[in-house]
């Protein structure tokens, strides 16, 4: 699967290529071979800089298995994900380590949850009869990763407030909105691959307190100004890291566990897993690298407005589509397409504000496989892309309804 996608991208990339040279734009050369050692270097940097965090997650979720806290915490979700994950046995370390990343990723603890999400991919390994190959448990987080719901995207709010929108945080429901949509098709197209049975009771049952939460958060944050709800959120979410650090490390020191011994044992295996990403990032951002600086998205965003003109459609929400398509790839590359489309159509604009919903609704699932899948080893990913790609379209309509429905 990984190798058919990488020459696929390399295909577009000369075909892009032949099209700008075709147009008389020879700079695309020079674009195209600045990328290739942009790339490299980008993906030692990335790779380096989770040497700390990763080390750092890695000792403390030692400690938090040795202590019983993570086992704690999996007993809460393990009923309901064990009806989604039939293949996971009842007790296993990975529903603790997938409940945190996906707890994580709700809070947007973004450097919690990328060495969280590691841990859990290391834990559904262990059970992985066929090491080069995805499992259906596998296939399953990846896509409730990518397509995590995001309670509150202070990101975006922080950008908007910099480029002087009026209410940075009047998209907290938009977002919402559509972070959910994407989440539950996900979710959906999964459970039809692998015939999972989501009418279960106790699937069900989650689905309501779940929903429930999210209708009280929705009221009480309504309720508050885009200050507060950042206030809100911050504390909420430092409150929580600090709690489960500290938590983690004093139950386990109560509980005998030699917890410096266990903590760099646990950091050392973080320290092998940054190292190990590095060529399976590089792979990765190289592809993706030449695919934007081949000019390939412009010539896709042309494509799409002319065929919205001919159907007589309103061709608006194609000002925002460059955050939409740049995302799966990049998220800094789609952070810089949301500020451009700021600065060129304004922060309140109609594009302004579509960027922003995208931005916070979808997430990079290109990069996600690369680096998750790499970490473990697995080159054969069967249906996982396409699924993290349906729940990435989901997010974008529903992005694009949700605007045109608040804002239109």
């Amino acid at each position: 699967m990984l190798n058919r996608i990488w020459w696929f991208f390399f295909l577009v990339t000369s075909l892009a290529i032949t099209v700008q040279l075709a147009l008389g734009n020879t700079q695309v050369l020079s674009d195209v071979s600045a990328a290739l050692f942009s790339s490299a270097e980008l993906a030692a940097q990335i790779s380096l800089g989770l040497v700390g965090v990763l080390s750092l997650w890695m000792g403390l979720m030692r400690l938090g298995e040795k202590g019983g806290m993570v086992g704690a915490l999996a007993r809460f979700t393990e009923p309901v994900l064990s009806r989604l994950m039939p293949d996971v046995p009842r007790g296993h370390p990975a529903y603790g380590s997938i409940t945190m990343n996906l707890t994580a990723n709700m809070l947007g603890l973004d450097n919690a949850a990328t060495p969280l999400g590691l841990k859990a991919m290391h834990d559904l390994q262990s059970l992985n009869p066929h090491k080069e190959t995805a499992t259906n448990a596998q296939i399953l987080f990846l896509v409730l990763n990518t397509s995590s719901v995001t309670l509150v995207p202070v990101a975006v709010f922080l950008y908007r407030a910099q480029q002087g929108a009026a209410n940075p945080a009047d998209l907290f429901l938009p977002i919402l909105l559509a972070t959910s949509a994407s989440t539950l098709a996900g979710l959906i197209v999964v459970a039809m691959v692998q015939r999972i049975k989501l009418l279960d009771t106790v699937v069900l049952a989650y689905g309501a307190l779940m929903l429930g939460a999210l209708m009280a958060l929705v009221f009480y944050l309504g309720s508050l100004s885009a200050q507060q709800i950042g206030e809100v959120s911050t504390i909420l979410g430092n409150g929580v890291l600090v709690t489960l650090v500290l938590v983690f490390v004093l139950v386990a020191g109560i509980r005998k566990v030699a917890i410096y011994d266990e903590f760099v044992e646990g950091a050392k295996e973080g320290f092998g897993q940054a190292v190990q990403l590095i060529p399976y990032l590089l792979a990765m951002l190289l592809a993706i690298a030449l695919l934007r600086a081949s000019g390939a998205l412009e010539l896709l965003l042309s494509a799409i407005r002319h065929l919205v003109t001919w159907f007589g459609g309103d061709t608006r929400f194609v000002d925002a589509l460059p955050t939409a398509l740049m995302k799966p790839f990049s998220g800094s590359g789609a952070r810089a397409m949301m500020l451009e489309t700021m600065n060129h159509h304004g922060v309140d604009s109609f594009a302004g504000r579509l960027a922003a919903i995208f931005q916070g609704s979808t997430e990079t699932t290109f990069y996600v496989l690369a680096v998750y899948f790499g970490a473990v080893g697995i080159r054969n990913g069967r249906y996982a892309l396409a699924c993290g790609l349906t729940a990435d379209l989901a997010g974008i309509l529903a992005a694009i309804g949700v605007c045109y429905w608040f804002y239109g």
